[in-house]
């Protein structure tokens, strides 16, 4: 399965996000991050009209098909391949983001737009360095894998948070086979760590 095998990708995923600080820092911060990159993609030339009638849905004038679009419909689909529930989920988060940031960035001009986006890629990656470095104790898993990092973390800060509140799992035994994987890596990474300070 590779990249989307879901459970391997996860449990990656875990290993370095296990402390409950970390976690909550993560929830808080990846979502903007995708958002606020998504408000620059804004100011990309639009490929053409939507092709449906004005009027047919609320908030229209927002859905511009620029590289905004082709990013969130690029990450839904790979959620979805993932897993199709909260893939869905995902998906239609993806969209909602797309929508709202062309909303954003039409309402702010670029001369401002881009400042916001700066600050608050700056605040939201200080707070996840903040999370690994204190907290977690461990370097975040971009250094390791910046497809992780990039491309599945808001997936994965939605699945987990799904787990948590209203304990899903994308099937019977995965929230138990993810954990055993995680404390594996823990484990081995322990390892490594004593052997080097050795």
């Amino acid at each position: 399965m590779g990249a989307i095998d879901l459970e391997k990708q996860f449990a990656f995923y875990g290993a370095y996000h296990s402390d409950k600080t970390n976690i909550l820092i993560h929830t808080i911060f990846v979502w903007p991050i995708f958002f606020t990159a998504l408000v620059l993609e804004s100011f990309t030339p639009a490929f053409g009209p939507l092709p449906i009638a004005p009027g047919t849905f609320p908030f229209q004038e927002y859905m511009v098909l620029n590289m905004g679009f082709v990013t969130a419909v690029l990450y839904a689909l790979f959620y979805i391949m993932m897993d199709k529930k909260a893939g869905t989920i995902a998906g239609v988060i993806c969209l909602l983001c797309w929508v709202s940031s062309n909303a954003l960035a039409q309402r702010l001009g670029f001369s401002l737009a881009w400042k916001v986006v700066l600050v608050s890629q700056l605040v939201c990656w200080t707070g996840q360095f903040i999370g690994h470095g204190v907290f977690e104790k461990r370097a975040p898993a971009l250094l390791d894998n910046l497809v992780q990092a990039f491309l599945m973390a808001p997936f994965f800060v939605l699945l987990e948070t799904l787990q948590k509140f209203c304990n899903y799992e994308p099937y019977p035994g995965f929230k138990k086979s993810v954990q055993a994987k995680v404390q594996a890596n823990i484990k081995e990474w322990r390892l490594k760590k004593q052997k080097k300070s050795a």
